[in-house]
């Protein structure tokens, strides 16, 4: 079982429900979509702060890495990523990863909760 974040650039939304909707159409349109998008510069560097904090799984020998999937930066394209933790890890490591989003402007949505974070 995993648990899912979405992070983003833009302008964070007004409330949880906007924020469910521009999730949606961006998930629709750069995950789903027929065309793959190499990840923007800023969700690049967001994904390397990420592991700076925790390695990639790929990389796991000890198993501590919270990332259910490697290559993490495989889970982003364009301006978003959409990336699952394991559950086990997922508090502590989503609350890091929507601080790190915080810092760097862009906007962190709990996919499982439907809330904006933090």
């Amino acid at each position: 079982m995993s648990y899912d974040l979405a992070v983003w650039e833009g302008e964070r939304p007004a409330d949880d429900k906007t924020a469910g909707r521009a999730f949606n159409e961006l998930y629709d349109r750069y995950i789903e979509g027929e065309v793959q998008e190499p990840p923007s510069e800023r969700i690049a560097a967001y994904v390397a702060a990420l592991l700076e904090r925790w390695c990639d799984i790929t990389e796991d020998d000890e198993d501590t890495s919270p990332w259910s999937t490697g290559p993490l930066i495989s889970e982003a394209s364009g301006p978003l990523i959409y990336f699952p933790m394991r559950w086990s890890m997922a508090e502590e490591a989503s609350a890091y990863a929507a601080t790190v989003a915080d810092s760097m402007g862009l906007v962190c949505f709990d996919v499982q909760q439907d809330l904006l974070r933090p």
